[in-house]
This record gives structure tokens, C-alpha cells and sequence, in this order.
């Protein structure tokens, strides 16, 4: 496994890193999703990432279950703070209530006395970016919060964040934002401010929810034991799923052959060609397919073959910066 800096901070992570959206307390069973973080250990994952949100915080318990006996400095856990967690008027958005109550529980879940990246799940515009970074920075000083990120912000929410962390003398350095051969809304500003203000970006989604593993074809149904067979997590990935897309994806499949790889690998290596990518966010439903992806740790895509994905993939990339996730 291969190990990145993250950001302009002393913190390195492994630029493979396992992520539980969609799987943790909802897709799979609680000793599946333990034997898919066993996997991730095994192989040298040493960074995982969660949200309070993930399964009404159930993913944050299983992971906190499944990493339990783990030695804590060997780790790097991350979680994020924003989406509703209850039906109260407070308990949402970047409040410092919110803020602080959520580090707490996330902590509880987590089964740690600190996370080492707290992240706006997104950017709250209903809330003083100054509250925001204040009681963000509070976390810090009380030793529970290590490092500060933000996921899925625009350039200029970035930039503001950035400057008022230097002020409070707390360490800003990293943005989640979705990131994969179909998906670079993130290219033409997020990354070149990010570079500017020292943060890297931690990818979701390298596979575009599945479709770059090449298992959905064009004219079929998706698979029913599938993400995008799933009649409740496949509605975020329609988009996708025109043949279209699939088309293109599937004339990536000689590529990826030529280079040793399976579909997926590729995606991910692709991502991590970024010199602003410090990590790629992997799921998993199984073992194995956390042993498949992590074969695109130190992979090197030669600029020759960059250029052919480009010309394969075509128009149906999204590049609009603008389409930047608000939902």
C-alpha cells in the first residue's frame, strides 16, 4: 500500500481508503461488513472514512465495532457532520449545537476519544461560516478533532474556510468530493484553489457508483444482486445507466486488458493520477472486492493511455463545475 500526504499537513494516509456509504448497518450484514474491514486491514488499508448520516448512524456503530481492539495510532478515522440525525429543528446543518453534539455521538459510535478528520458533510449557507470554523476549531483545541476537511464545497466556500483556519491557527486539509473518468466537475476550480490553500481531495465514488467495473451492460437490466438493481441505493446512480454511458465503458475493457487490470482497477489508478487526489474511497459488499481494487495502489498510467480514456469516454463525461454536489 502505498502512502500519500494529505494535504499541507504532517498527516499521511493510504491512498486506498475504505469507505462504508450504502454498505454499513444497510447493504450487508454486520459479519459481512466486518470481514470487508478485515480485508481492508489486511491489505493495508490504514484509513477509513464514515458519516454520522451513513444508515441513520448505524455505520458509524458497525465501524466502530468492526475496528474495535485495532491499535488507534496505527489508524486514520474519519467522519463527517451535517445531514439530519434526528427530528429535531437543531439536529442538522453546521450549527456549533449541532457541530458539537454530533462530534460527540460520532465519537460514542466510533468508540474513540478522537477522530482524525472531521468533515462538513456539506456547505451550510443558512449558518455563519465564521460559527462554522469556530466550533469546528473548539474540537480541535479540546483534542477530539485532529484535522478539519470539508466535502463537496465549491472553489470559493473552499477559499473562505482556508482563510479563516489560518486565522484560528487550525489545520484545513482536505475536500470529499465525487471524482471518477465520468465525473471531473471538480478539475477546473475545486483542484486548483485546493492546491492554492494546501487541501487535498479524498475521492468518492472512483467508480461511479459500480458502472466503471463494467458489470452493467447496455440493453440489459442491471443485475439484481447489483448497487444499481437495488431499489433503494440504485436511484442515485441512474444517470449512469444510459447505454450511452455503458457504451463508452465498455470499450475501456481492452484498455484496461492491454494493462493487466480489471475494470475497476483502472478507475481507481485513474483517479489517483491526480497529484491533488490523496486518496480513493473504496466500498465493499465482499472481501474480495476490496482485495480487487487495491491492486490500483502504485499503479502509473502512462499520459498515452490517459489520452485513449479521454477519447473513449468523450462527451459523456460531466465537467460542469457547477454540477457540484448540493444534495
Amino acid at each position: 500500500m502505498q502512502i500519500r500526504r494529505l494535504g499541507r499537513s504532517g498527516l499521511t494516509i493510504s491512498e486506498i481508503a475504505y469507505g462504508n456509504w450504502l454498505t454499513h448497518g444497510s447493504q450487508v450484514e454486520e459479519d459481512a461488513a466486518h470481514a470487508c474491514v478485515r480485508a481492508a486491514l489486511d491489505v493495508g488499508i490504514t484509513t477509513f472514512d464514515t458519516a454520522d448520516v451513513y444508515a441513520g448512524t448505524k455505520a458509524e456503530s458497525v465501524l466502530g465495532r468492526a475496528l474495535a481492539g485495532q491499535r488507534r495510532e496505527g489508524l486514520e478515522v474519519f467522519t463527517k457532520v451535517y445531514w439530519p440525525t434526528g427530528p429535531g429543528a437543531n439536529d442538522r446543518g453546521l450549527s456549533r449545537k449541532h457541530i458539537t453534539e454530533s462530534c460527540n455521538a460520532s465519537l460514542k459510535r466510533l468508540q474513540t476519544d478522537y477522530v482524525d478528520l472531521y468533515q462538513a458533510h456539506r456547505y451550510d449557507a443558512s449558518v455563519p461560516l465564521e460559527e462554522t470554523m469556530t466550533a469546528f476549531a473548539d474540537l480541535v483545541r479540546q483534542g477530539k478533532v485532529l484535522y478539519l476537511g470539508v466535502s463537496e464545497w465549491r472553489a470559493e466556500e473552499i477559499a473562505a474556510a482556508a482563510e479563516l483556519a489560518r486565522e484560528l491557527k487550525v489545520q484545513l486539509i482536505s475536500n470529499q468530493p465525487q471524482y471518477s473518468m465520468l465525473w471531473r466537475v471538480i478539475e477546473s476550480e475545486v483542484v486548483p484553489t485546493s492546491e492554492k490553500e494546501g487541501l487535498s481531495q479524498i475521492v468518492w465514488s472512483p467508480l461511479a457508483q459500480g458502472v466503471l467495473t463494467g458489470k452493467y451492460l447496455p440493453g440489459q437490466q442491471p443485475p439484481a444482486d447489483s448497487r444499481g438493481g437495488h431499489a433503494t441505493v440504485g436511484g442515485s446512480m441512474q444517470g449512469y445507466l444510459t447505454d450511452d454511458v455503458l457504451t463508452r465503458v465498455q470499450q475501456l475493457r481492452p484498455i484496461a486488458e492491454e494493462l493487466g487490470l480489471s475494470m475497476a482497477q483502472l478507475a481507481v489508478a485513474w483517479v489517483l493520477q491526480n497529484q491533488n487526489v490523496a486518496a480513493a474511497i473504496i466500498g465493499a459488499s465482499r472481501p474480495e472486492q476490496v482485495y480487487d481494487n487495491v491492486k490500483a495502489a502504485g499503479v502509473e498510467l502512462p499520459p498515452e493511455v490517459m489520452t485513449r480514456i479521454d477519447e473513449v469516454l468523450g462527451d459523456v463525461v460531466e465537467r460542469d463545475p457547477a454540477k457540484t454536489s448540493r444534495g
